[in-house]
């Protein structure tokens, strides 16, 4: 069964723009990624600076790659300066 991430961001609002396009880069690099089946960013409709990526994955495998490829490793520590808070990550799994 796939495995769904939902990583919630609070941004900071002067930091939407920039967060947006790191986020860019690293969409267009994880897609590329075997084993990621949908990777994007939804901005909330009433708090325009809650930015929350949408994930999934074949398996747990694929995504502790995705984890540990470059891309990830070096956009990642970008994102997080653009952060008022740390990300809230929930990872599932599906059942039905």
């Amino acid at each position: 069964m796939t495995i769904r991430v939902v990583a919630k961001n609070q941004v900071k609002p002067e930091k939407v723009q920039e967060f947006m396009g790191l986020c860019k880069n690293l969409i267009e690099e994880t897609l590329k990624e075997e084993g990621c089946i949908e990777y994007g960013v939804y901005q909330e409709l009433e708090k325009p600076e809650i930015l929350t990526m949408l994930e999934e994955w074949k398996d747990e495998s694929s995504l502790d790659q995705h984890i540990k490829s470059d891309h990830f490793r070096e956009i990642f520590p970008l994102l997080s300066e653009c952060l008022e808070k740390e990300t809230e990550i929930n990872i599932y799994r599906k059942k039905l």
